[in-house]
């Protein structure tokens, strides 16, 4: 077996990619989108009718372009979500405007209205992960949403406050950024290049692994953001793993034996001790840590400027769809 096979047996592997083609290529069970995805694949002319049929429904739905931009951007993601449940088995994972990061009450509104597009699509809510920020009004707003049978997988996260406040707001997956944590510290600390077991976002998600295995919390880990296939494989066992298609092919064409290195059996005597944490604790052990504090701004900003990329496309109506400059 190759080595993308090989992992497969030991971890879920998710595509991380709006491009339907690629996702039908590599079979992964689940898939993500985000933003700045979803701004590329909507610039590829086969998917133009998507593009298309969402700003059709945003007119359909907004007496101001405002409201018809909204409602468009809303119907792209599940557009493309549509399209992508139809050749996966499992999850697909869309995500709230980041401008909402901050706004609890708002990201919960927007949520529900996200399920209930996918509801009128016919696509149930088991199939569907609500991607939010990992701030805290976004955990809380997830802990709500939870309780509401909508499942969510919380993006943005890179520190270890981040992810023990998902597992006790008992979300249903964290999704930890491995290759942004490791751009961080190669410019850091001047170095061009870490050994896999060495590499800091890897050690940040074996640590989450370990402590919500040891501790039996439910929430599943999804590292993600992967620079390199070493990462990846120094990950095998964590529970979903999600891959670009570039590096599933480098898997694919791999071959070489795969070993687990994360494993719940290990975890009672690798796992931190059990902390309780309040959102004082929360801020102050997200504001010590810099690496988090500057990734998260930053990706909060990025998928900002996507989206508002996304507005600016579905504003221009019929006009150059496929055709916008990035």
């Amino acid at each position: 077996m190759n080595k993308l096979e090989q992992l497969r047996q030991l971890t879920t592997v998710v595509a991380d990619t709006g491009d339907i083609e690629s996702i039908s290529r590599y079979k992964p069970t689940d898939a993500t989108t985000n933003p700045s995805l979803l701004y590329k694949a909507a610039q590829i002319p086969q998917y133009k009718e998507l593009v298309q049929s969402a700003i059709e429904i945003g007119k359909s739905k907004g007496s101001t372009i405002e409201e018809q931009t909204n409602h468009s951007l809303d119907q792209l993601a599940i557009n493309f979500g549509v399209e992508i449940l139809k050749i996966i088995p499992g999850r697909v994972s869309t995500e709230l405007d980041a401008r909402l990061s901050f706004e609890t009450a708002r990201s919960i509104k927007r949520a529900e209205k996200m399920i209930e597009l996918y509801q009128t699509a016919g696509i149930g809510p088991e199939r569907i992960l609500i991607k939010v920020a990992s701030t805290w009004e976004g955990i809380k707003a997830a802990e709500e949403l939870e309780k509401k049978g909508i499942y969510c997988n919380l993006t943005l996260l890179f520190s270890f406050a981040q992810a023990v406040a998902c597992a006790d707001a008992d979300v249903t997956l964290i999704s930890p950024f491995v290759g942004r944590i490791l751009d961080w510290y190669k410019k850091a600390e001047g170095v061009d290049s870490y050994p896999a077991p060495e590499d800091p976002g890897v050690k940040s998600v074996a640590r989450i692994y370990n402590y919500f295995k040891k501790h039996g919390y439910k929430t599943q880990v999804m590292g993600a953001s992967f620079r390199n296939s070493g990462e990846i494989l120094e990950l095998a066992g964590c529970d979903l793993l999600t891959i670009s298609p570039n590096l599933m092919e480098e898997l694919q064409n791999s071959t070489g034996e795969v070993p687990r290195k994360l494993d719940p059996q290990y975890a009672e005597e690798k796992g931190d001790a059990k902390i309780e944490l309040d959102e004082k604790l929360f801020r102050w052990m997200l504001n010590s840590d810099a690496m988090a504090t500057e990734k998260l701004a930053e990706g909060i900003r990025n998928f900002t400027k996507d989206t508002l990329r996304l507005e600016e496309l579905v504003r221009k109506g019929n006009s150059n769809i496929t055709g916008l400059a990035p």
